[in-house]
């Protein structure tokens, strides 16, 4: 049985055994190179850094420095996040009076605060230029193009074939490991000739793949920890399908992943033969299981090898790291963190949200003469006894740790679903609503944004309206049946498929763009109220109140009913009245900002000009980049 254990810096070449030192380039003290970090921006100047540069130019703003230039109009409201709160105004205050002393305290004091302006300017500027993580744009000159298109029809169609043949070719010596033996001997660690013939098999043939791929090259650095030190190693960022290619430098560790991938060929018989540590979306119980395994493997004082895991979850552009799930933080034991780059040329090997699909990415990969990957191992990160008994502690101060090693911003953005969300205050939102997706779908079923005017008010209004799919293609006037399918995945549906007429007309008249974000959010307000008396006596329930952020912001449920439960929780009636539901969504501290961003209606004068798209509300173009989800 191979024994790992700590290395030496190392550059792994082809033949997949040749082995020479690598030299170090201005080691920081800590292990790691020594970079400069950039913190990440509050949500509203992201989402600002965001819009198309259109938008920008309607609210009279310069994308470079647009939270604090003067030309912001007075209905904008200065950063938000940053301003003075009154004594008992805090996030948890749902005190009507205290959100408005907070809110006119803050403004009272904005010019007392000039003596900050300078740091925050410079944060507002910093906050504009970062960028989206799920988004991944490739921009080829036409001399890349042509390079592609010549080396991508010669090259990479024998990489790709010869990579496959010896995919299949690994597979009978990943069967030899577990072949004939009984279900107690897969539970334990393999040892014995079974383990060093297919080890060693493995892992030759995963570098001779990788090679024929094109990563001639893979740079270590730093030095990894025996599996005493550190039981557990955790590498970001997270970025390609091709990232599997660090368990070479580290010795085949083993991995967590999906139960359905067993029933993968090849791939099946991989994660056998690497004892992976499987996880079950359907059973509820299994995430119980899965922790109790890795607490098991990583206290086993050496007994088991290495446990490896990606703890943003999914795959981002590289340019920020999402949020840390805290499954490998869970057992509280020291951990490694490992640090992934492709310092090449041109950046093909990301597989973002949007951008590339997986065709494109493994042929432009392909193309390539040759793609290096650099391998960071940083030092043992030793968790404190808070850190120990708090996973999500523990998960974030490490990915602030690899976060400043790579000199980039670790943010709060992470998927829930298919939708990816990011945290602003004590509230998960969208990065980009599923209502401006809404728009999209209503643009190609040829009902655009223009064509709903008007529909909002003949819907059925009610607490019990309901709207199925042959009264919502009567309202738009679609005729064909996957058209209105597909419009009605933008709403929440009940057992027998139907919609809530309200969410619909919401929707319609947020798309409309006629409507400011105040009269947007009364019309709200009175579509989910729970009694038809006057505005002053009805009040907003908590299944309306998480159907509006849903429906505008992108919230989960969950989010919205703690959020609700938090503003409501020193009322002694049940329910928001109309003047609390905005002062939360138009003059709190942290929401407003993001309430007047989602719902900005499309400047028609601006956005009108030739050889723009068209738009729909919030001023977002027609013809966003295709996304994964598409």
């Amino acid at each position: 049985m191979l024994e790992p254990g700590p290395s030496l810096p190392l550059s792994l070449s082809f033949p997949p055994f040749s082995i020479r030192p690598l030299q170090s380039e201005s080691p920081s003290p800590s292990g790691g190179v020594a970079v400069t970090t950039a913190p990440w921006p509050r949500l509203p100047a992201r989402l600002a850094s965001w819009l198309p540069p259109a938008v920008v130019r309607c609210q009279g703003v310069r994308p470079a420095a647009r939270l604090s230039h003067p030309s912001i109009p007075p209905s904008f409201p200065p950063i938000l996040s940053s301003l003075p709160r009154a004594p008992g105004s805090g996030r948890g205050d749902s005190s009507q009076a205290g959100r408005r002393a907070a809110w006119k305290g803050g403004t009272a004091m904005e010019e007392g605060a000039s003596s900050r302006a300078a740091p925050e300017e410079e944060e507002a500027a910093a906050a504009a230029a970062a960028p989206n993580p799920f988004v991944h744009e490739l921009q080829l000159t036409r001399l890349q193009k042509v390079k592609f298109y010549v080396l991508g029809a010669v090259l990479a169609p024998i990489r790709v074939a010869l990579a496959f043949v010896v995919l299949f070719l690994i597979w009978p010596f990943a069967l030899l490991q577990v072949v004939g033996l009984p279900e107690e001997t897969l539970q334990e660690p393999f040892s014995g000739w079974r383990n060093t013939v297919s080890h060693g098999s493995v892992y030759f043939l995963s570098r001779l793949m990788f090679f024929l791929l094109g990563f001639m090259r893979i740079r270590v650095r730093g030095q990894r920890a025996s599996r005493l030190e550190a039981p557990i190693l955790v590498a970001a960022p997270h970025s390609t399908f091709f990232d599997p290619i660090i368990l070479l430098p580290c010795d085949l560790p083993k991995v967590v992943s999906r139960t359905e991938n067993l029933h993968v060929p090849v791939i099946g018989a991989l994660l056998r033969f690497n004892q992976a540590i499987l996880v079950s979306r359907h059973d509820p119980a299994s995430r119980k299981k899965v922790v109790e395994e890795v607490k098991k493997r990583a206290t086993s004082q050496g007994k088991w090898p290495q446990v490896l895991f990606f703890p943003e979850g999914t795959c981002s552009n590289k340019k920020a790291l999402l949020k840390f799930k805290p499954g490998a933080f869970i057992s509280g034991v020291p951990i490694q963190p490992v640090l992934i780059r492709y310092p090449n040329s041109l950046d093909s090997t990301t597989w973002a949200w949007r951008g590339p699909g997986v065709l494109k990415v493994i042929w432009l990969t392909a193309s390539q003469p040759c793609t290096t990957v650099e391998v960071e191992f940083l030092p043992v990160y030793q968790p404190s006894a808070e850190e120990a008994v708090n996973p999500t502690l523990y998960a974030n101060n490490v990915q602030k740790v690899m976060a400043k090693a790579l000199g980039i911003p670790a943010t709060d953005c992470e998927f829930v679903g298919n939708l990816p969300v990011t945290v602003v205050g004590r509230l998960r939102v969208a990065l980009e609503p599923r209502i401006w997706e809404l728009g999209k779908a209503l643009r190609k079923a040829r009902c655009p944004t223009g064509g709903v005017k008007g529909h909002s008010d003949s819907l059925p209004a009610g607490a019990s309206g309901q709207l199925g799919p042959k009264e919502l293609a009567h309202w738009l006037g679609l005729a064909c049946p996957e058209d209105v399918e597909g419009l009605c995945t933008y709403f929440q549906q009940d057992a027998d498929g139907n919609l809530d007429s309200r969410e619909v007309a919401l929707a319609l008249e947020a798309l409309e763009g006629e409507h400011n974000p105040q009269e947007l959010t009364f019309r709200a307000f009175k579509l989910f109220t729970e009694t038809d008396d006057e505005a002053e006596n009805s009040r907003l329930c908590q299944d309306g109140f998480c159907a509006i952020l849903r429906l505008l912001l992108g919230t989960p449920g969950a989010d919205g009913a703690e959020l609700y439960s938090r503003l409501c929780g020193d009322h002694s009636q049940d329910g928001l009245t109309l003047d609390e539901f905005q002062d939360f969504s138009l003059r709190h501290p942290d929401y407003a900002r993001l309430f007047s961003t989602y719902l900005r209606p499309p400047v028609a004068c601006t956005l009108s000009k030739p050889g723009l798209p068209p738009t729909y509300a919030n001023g977002v173009p027609a013809s966003p980049p295709k996304s994964k989800a598409d």
